[in-house]
């Protein structure tokens, strides 16, 4: 009896000391313990196993079996599960099946938490149709599906494109008496959100509202999110306003997305209460809740209270990133500061950012939208890095002073560096040259020089 609460008591800190990575402790403990005559166990062993393959990697945990064997104690079916949850861990899919084999092979039967990780590492990898077939398996071997199982089938099928196939499978196994949790419900509103289906993720909303479960926090912002992503801003306040009046505790997230919301539609006086509120619910301004403040002043006109906003934001500790910076440079922009933007430009260049990219791409395409084209070619010009945001913002614009012949070059030298340029915007250019008579067969040199372009349209 003294002996099994003894082997108790070490796994219990060996397990501690595994949580906090503190694996070589974990060890001592175990030395130390053979020393006073307590053995370990099985349980010993895959509390090893599991935060070797977490902390470390697959074979430092596999190494453990060698030990096991060594000490006259057999791995057991957890041992191989968290073997096989390193290995999917690590996007390891032939891993995953040796161990399997090697598993069965040994004589351990695979239960549904070994299929679950085997399932859910086909999904990680792109491979909806094989995890389907270990659904399968389950349920052919007569094992019971948990609601993990039915979970990871879910949120696999909506991440892997078959948002339609994980609802009807919902609607299916709900038929036959399955109870969905609030993480089911959850992950069905992701995924129906993250396919643009907002009207079907606000029926399942209201679903879930109708039944046992209540919907939480991140219940409301998924959906409210999404909405303001599609543009979709009415939809996306009024699931603020349900969430308020339901008494659910706001984080920042959830301020700064609809005080964004408010401020994007110009509707800046909701847009500061909602942030004063924030302040007033004792919630702790980070960089993000100060960059949308910077946007919103900047929207609003109230440049001067920027600067006062950037010491306040040094004061408390935290330091301006890229995107302050982007902000701040594009209201001065707004404001018809241009040279006060360029100026700040230059500023930004000597703090030391990994990338400008962001900001250059705020100051070429306003510059545009101001009329000062050629500016926002010096500035093009100028950059050491671009994307393909920056050549299709200059392209556009272009265009639109018909200077077709230099827009077309800047397409060109983006398509040379392999970026991608929308069909359309690819089209425009074509069809501005052939509008100033640029793109005929009588300037057969010329022609060939458009053929990649003349080529991609005609397709």
């Amino acid at each position: 009896m003294v002996c099994k609460l003894s082997t108790r008591l070490m796994n219990i800190c060996v397990a501690s000391f595994c949580k906090v990575q503190q694996l070589e402790k974990a060890e001592v403990v175990i030395i130390d313990a053979i020393r006073l005559g307590t053995l370990p166990d099985v349980v010993t062993y895959n509390t090893l196993v599991a935060a070797y393959c977490r902390y470390v990697n697959l074979d430092a945990g596999y190494k453990i079996l060698h030990r096991m064997k060594e000490a006259g104690i057999y791995p057991n079916v957890v041992t191989y599960n968290s073997l096989i949850s390193g290995a999917s861990t690590h996007s390891l899919l032939s891993r995953c099946l040796d161990l399997f084999d090697e598993m069965v092979k040994v004589g351990i039967h695979p239960d549904v938490w070994s299929y679950n990780t085997l399932m859910h590492c086909f999904f990680r990898l792109g491979k909806p149709h094989e995890a389907n077939k270990v659904f399968q398996d389950i349920v052919m071997s007569k094992l019971s599906p948990c609601s993990t199982t039915f979970n990871t089938m879910f949120n696999g099928l909506c991440k892997n494109g078959y948002t339609d196939n994980a609802v009807s499978l919902f609607r299916h196994i709900k038929r036959h008496g399955f109870v969905p949790q609030l993480i089911t419900y959850n992950i069905l509103i992701d995924g129906l959100c993250k396919a643009g289906r907002l009207r079907a993720a606000r029926m399942v909303l209201k679903e879930l509202g109708e039944s046992n479960l209540q919907p939480n926090a991140s219940t409301y912002t998924t959906v409210m999110k999404y909405c303001f992503q599609s543009g979709q801003f009415e939809e996306g306040i009024e699931v603020f306003h349900e969430m308020k009046d339901k008494g659910y505790t706001y984080d920042a997230f959830s301020y700064c997305t609809v005080s964004s919301a408010f401020a994007k539609t110009g509707r800046l006086e909701e847009a500061y209460k909602c942030f004063e509120l924030m302040v007033e619910k004792g919630i702790e301004l980070d960089i993000v809740s100060y960059n949308i403040l910077v946007n919103m002043y900047c929207i609003g006109g109230r440049l001067e209270e920027v600067y006062d906003l950037l010491n306040e934001i040094e004061q408390a500790g935290l330091k301006c990133d890229e995107y302050t910076h982007t902000t701040l440079i594009d209201g001065l922009c707004r404001s018809g500061n241009i040279d006060g933007a360029l100026k700040h430009l230059k500023y930004m260049d000597t703090l030391g950012f990994d990338s400008n990219l962001i900001a250059y791409n705020c100051m070429v395409d306003r510059l545009c939208k101001a009329g000062h084209i050629n500016k926002a070619m010096k500035v093009f010009e100028s950059m050491e890095f671009r994307d393909c945001i920056t050549y299709t913002s200059m392209i556009h614009n272009l265009c639109k002073e018909r200077r077709f012949l230099t827009a077309s070059k800047v397409l060109l030298a983006c398509l040379n560096q392999g970026m991608k340029v929308f069909r359309p915007t690819q089209r425009v250019v074509v069809k501005g040259l052939r509008s100033v008579g640029l793109f005929s067969e009588k300037q057969g040199s010329l022609i060939r020089k458009y053929d990649l372009l003349k080529y991609i349209c005609t397709k």
